[in-house]
């Protein structure tokens, strides 16, 4: 195909200028329908970004023949049901990060598509800029030495927000999966491992030290 058609499920903050634009200003893309579950909201996204059809029903959009692959834009509790219905109807998936829940989750998706001769990726941008490609360039070319040890410290300070009490999905364990930590430093592992090559042991231990939210706000590992 010349261009690949797309269809978005979900409307939110991700999509409004980092997700969404690109994929209709992309070459060889077009994204020609979106979902959302209140009318009025999905109707004004799509009149601002130019999108042909709107749907308030998920099925439909997958369903939908005029598309040919579909960008999953909502909380990750929803990933895994919506992937598996993307991977049967035939069409190729882009998955927001964090992937789904859990890696049982995730292997079913992987799994799904495999067997369904579909791609899935997961929107992890980091390791197509410029300079991480940069870097990735100097470590195979052996500028910097051999690598044996790496370091890496995220910190995020309680929003306003967090200290008010107020809902968050991002750091309630039922929909996000983990925390700030899980939605975060995803992007982190994923550059390490596109650098370094896949992580094979892991040790660690997480606590909630603040207890402004259910979910974890301190993790250490290895």
């Amino acid at each position: 195909m010349d261009v690949v058609r797309w269809g978005m499920i979900g409307c939110g903050d991700v999509t409004e200028r980092k997700s969404g634009p690109a994929f209709y200003k992309a070459p060889g893309s077009a994204l020609v329908a979106v979902m959302g579950r209140r009318l009025e909201a999905v109707s004004d996204y799509a009149a601002r970004h130019g999108i042909a059809r709107v749907y308030t029903d998920v099925d439909a959009l997958i369903n939908d023949p005029e598309v040919d692959a579909v960008y999953i834009a909502t909380p990750p509790d929803s990933h895994h049901a919506y992937s598996l219905k993307v991977a049967a109807a035939g069409k190729h998936c882009c998955v927001e990060k964090p992937m789904a829940l859990s890696s049982g989750q995730s292997r079913e998706m992987q799994q799904a598509f495999a067997d369904a001769g579909l791609h899935l990726f997961v929107s992890y941008y980091r390791r197509s800029l410029p300079r991480f490609q940069q870097v990735r360039q100097w470590l195979e070319e052996g500028r910097i030495g051999a690598v044996r040890h790496l370091s890496w410290t995220l910190t995020k300070a309680p929003s306003a927000a967090d200290l008010e009490g107020s809902n968050n999905w991002r750091t309630d364990p039922a929909v996000a999966g983990g925390g700030y930590f899980a939605d975060l430093a995803s992007h982190g592992f994923d550059l390490f491992q596109y650098l370094l090559g896949d992580i094979v042991e892991v040790a660690g231990f997480t606590a909630r030290q603040a207890g402004l939210y259910a979910a974890e706000d301190a993790v250490s590992a290895s």
